[in-house]
């Protein structure tokens, strides 16, 4: 009885194995869910069914269809440059200053349900990872060297990340709210709303934007050891030529 009410988590292992192998997220994912559907004993043909009807269904399709085209417009016709230029004429400007304030807007507007507000595809890459690499460039040089600047861009990506998953939980309407609720209900624990669940991922986002402050604030002081360091192998490499 136990192996039985237990099936529908193998997706989760599966999951866990598939990330810590870094296969490809999309296959993990699907080979996960088409796993727990085939434990729970579900129809090859009405899983397929669920799985189109869902990905149809999404809201998020509609705006992944319509935002690509146009972020791919903007960045063909200069927004990355354009953005890059303008961080590099403000002196005060970091790198960390810059993934500071996009974290505590994006945590802040995920909790009022804003989640697509910001995003991998139509923020980081076209505006936040510029400007953040931009600030750099403005302290550094345009000789940056490309591991420094995958880093400034894997911290902008990791911003946004962090920020969105802790921070909409806090929203009372968001599906994994009301998912919760819906499970505790079924299972007889009536006294939970979907505000407390909400309330209590306050503290949750909270402790998620002091500790990725703290890692923001030395976020500067890395990429500076970075590029020295990396200076010294250059000057090394020339005398030893």
């Amino acid at each position: 009885m136990e192996s039985t009410t237990l099936l529908p988590l193998i997706g989760i292992p599966i999951v866990v194995a598939g990330f810590a192998l870094r296969f490809n997220p999309l296959l993990v994912v699907t080979v996960a869910g088409l796993t727990t559907g085939l434990s729970v004993g579900m129809d090859f043909g009405m899983l397929l069914e669920t799985f189109g009807e869902k990905f149809v269904n999404s809201r998020s399709l509609a705006t992944f269809l319509l935002i690509l085209p146009i972020i791919g417009l903007l960045e063909h016709y200069g927004l990355k440059e354009r953005a890059q230029a303008w961080i590099s004429s403000i002196a005060s400007a970091t790198s960390a200053r810059i993934l500071m304030l996009y974290f505590i807007l994006r945590e802040g507007t995920a909790a009022l349900g804003l989640i697509y507000l910001g995003g991998q595809a139509q923020t980081v890459r076209p505006l936040l990872a510029p400007m953040a690499e931009g600030a750099a460039v403005n302290a550094y040089g345009e000789d940056l060297p490309q591991h420094i600047r995958d880093k400034i861009k894997a911290h902008a990506a990791a911003c946004d990340n962090i920020a969105v998953f802790f921070g909409e939980d806090i929203f009372i309407a968001f599906g994994a709210v009301l998912l919760m609720d819906a499970f505790l209900k079924e299972n007889g624990i009536t006294n939970i709303e979907p505000l407390h669940i909400g309330l209590w991922a306050i503290p949750t986002a909270l402790s998620a934007l002091v500790i990725h402050m703290f890692r923001l604030t030395r976020l500067d002081a890395s990429i500076r050891r970075d590029v020295d360091a990396w200076k010294a192998t250059q000057s090394a490499a020339k005398v030893s030529a």
